[in-house]
């Protein structure tokens, strides 16, 4: 697995995570979205760099114009529920590609003893897709491991990408274990320290669903 850490270099994504970090700033639930969403659009632009392209005529109203453009087809696929402001992003970006869907949360347990529930997914085919697999946190990897698991039901992508905004070095450990292949790159905006006893990450910023949308019952 290759892994893209956009931290290395400064920018404005630093900023947005910031502002997703700062506990005075937590309470404003649109502010928290919107910069989800913003860091959505920085990994897309970024991942864009990478598609296969094309020439292409363009047809202006003075002429035409050759354009380089991307035939690959691209699907978003999220976990729900924190992953939804994300995958906005990725969409303001990619505004032609598919979605598919994916339940999964942590049902019982610690650390190595971490169960994920899966509940529902939705998917196009992926046969032969880009296939972007984005969530704000990777923790354990348990999460995003079950969902692709679950997501490959729908069909095989050429190209996996899992895009995240802040990783865990257990959870890059796993995600290497699970996809040891040169065809998948993890993208993420800040590797942090470790997790805690509760499978947290440290420092992190805390419940990204919750701040997005409110506690959960």
């Amino acid at each position: 697995m290759k892994i893209v850490d956009l931290s290395r270099q400064a920018s404005a994504l630093n900023h947005f995570l910031s502002q997703l970090r700062d506990v005075n700033m937590q309470n404003d639930r649109l502010r928290f979205r919107q910069n989800l969403k913003r860091i959505g659009r920085v990994m897309a632009y970024e991942l864009s760099k990478t598609l296969s392209y094309q020439e292409q005529a363009i047809t202006t109203p003075l002429g035409v114009k050759q354009a380089a453009l991307s035939g690959d087809r691209i699907v978003v696929g999220t976990v729900l529920r924190a992953g939804l402001s994300l995958h906005e992003g990725f969409l303001s970006v990619f505004d032609d590609a598919d979605s598919a869907f994916v339940a999964a949360y942590r049902e019982e347990g610690e650390g190595d003893s971490l169960k994920v529930r899966l509940e529902y997914r939705a998917a196009p085919c992926l046969d032969g897709s880009t296939f972007i697999m984005v969530d704000p946190m990777l923790a354990t990897g348990g999460s995003l491991v079950a969902a692709h698991r679950a997501f490959l039901e729908a069909g095989t992508p050429k190209h996996l990408h899992i895009c995240v905004v802040i990783a865990a070095p257990e959870g890059i450990a796993a995600l290497q274990k699970a996809f040891p292949s040169d065809d998948v790159t993890l993208w993420t905006a800040a590797i942090d320290e470790r997790l805690n006893e509760k499978a947290y990450i440290v420092p992190g910023l805390g419940d990204a669903g919750d701040l997005c949308f409110g506690e959960k019952i």
